[in-house]
């Protein structure tokens, strides 16, 4: 799968839906979905019998909160200044002229409200846990653009994306369906989290010097570009570590180890981080989504195997 082309490749608006399919960044989303399939894989591991209306509403609410920090953050960048002629990353509609900052403003409060129908319906069915985290969910997806002082203008972006997108993604998914704290729920969710804020860390890496130029000091501007790629490497081999504990704490304890078949993919990246320059970033990046969501995977499917 080839990453997105820059903004500057393309000339005319697709027709239609596909403008706002764009603006979604379908290829962030598994971020969302990963870690929701690994906090109901973990609580059906346990025994809990499957909620299968709460378990889709659960996917359909992380997936919207997501792509509403999307179109929000699409339309905050332009008017900001950082979405730059130039730019090499994946196309921002905004940027590109395709829709106005308003508009994309307004279909990222429609995302997060039709989010929010849903939160009302996980939270009778979770209780105050899912409250607390739904609300701070939404908080921080316009905190993350908005306001006077954006996270993702901070050295706080991959802590906020460790958290929200693998820490409590994957134990509020397992609350809903079993109502009750897990250690393999939090730990799989600190192990999640590390790949995804990985892809936030490539991306600013790639676009370090418009951020920069933009007043965004990110973590990759604050560390410096060797540094940021150690701390590429130390995110996506760290996950492995996790896998011992997590196995010793569930009955498909052997199926745990089935993730490590994604360490091969995952030191590749690494390898190709320490090299890679421009747009050959966005190759990394795509590739450490898809590195994230194959490790989530085999973890899921691996707590599911027979004890």
């Amino acid at each position: 799968m080839k990453p997105e082309p820059p903004a500057t490749a393309i000339a005319a608006p697709p027709s239609g839906w596909r403008i706002w399919w764009t603006a979604a960044r379908p290829r962030t989303l598994p971020l969302s979905a990963t870690p929701v399939l690994v906090g109901l894989a973990i609580a059906w591991a346990e025994g809990t019998p499957p909620r299968g209306w709460v378990a889709l509403a659960t996917l359909a609410c992380a997936l919207l909160i997501q792509i509403g920090t999307n179109l929000f953050n699409d339309a905050a960048d332009f008017e900001r200044g950082n979405d730059r002629p130039g730019r090499l990353g994946p196309l921002r509609i905004t940027a590109a002229g395709w829709a106005s900052a308003d508009a994309v403003r307004r279909a990222s409060l429609l995302v997060f409200g039709m989010a929010f129908v849903l939160g009302i319906f996980l939270a009778i069915a979770g209780g105050w846990p899912i409250i607390a985290i739904g609300l701070a969910s939404l908080a921080a997806g316009y905190a993350y653009s908005g306001g006077p002082r954006p996270i993702s203008h901070t050295p706080f972006g991959e802590l906020f994306v460790w958290l929200f997108f693998g820490v409590l993604a994957v134990a509020g998914s397992h609350w809903l369906q079993a109502e009750r704290a897990s250690p393999a729920a939090l730990l799989s969710g600190a192990a999640l989290g590390l790949p995804a804020a990985a892809v936030l860390l490539v991306n600013n890496l790639r676009d370090v010097a418009s951020d920069t130029a933009a007043g965004r000091f990110t973590l990759a501007a604050v560390l410096g570009d060797a540094p940021a790629r150690d701390t590429y490497a130390v995110l996506m081999v760290t996950p492995f570590l996790f896998v011992p504990l997590i196995a010793a704490l569930l009955p498909s304890r052997h199926g745990v180890w089935l993730t490590l078949a994604a360490l091969p993919v995952c030191l590749a990246l690494v390898r190709a981080m320490r090299k890679a320059e421009g747009g050959q970033l966005n190759e990394v990046l795509a590739g450490t989504a898809r590195a994230q969501f194959v490790f989530g995977l085999l973890l899921a499917l691996g707590c599911l195997l027979p004890p």
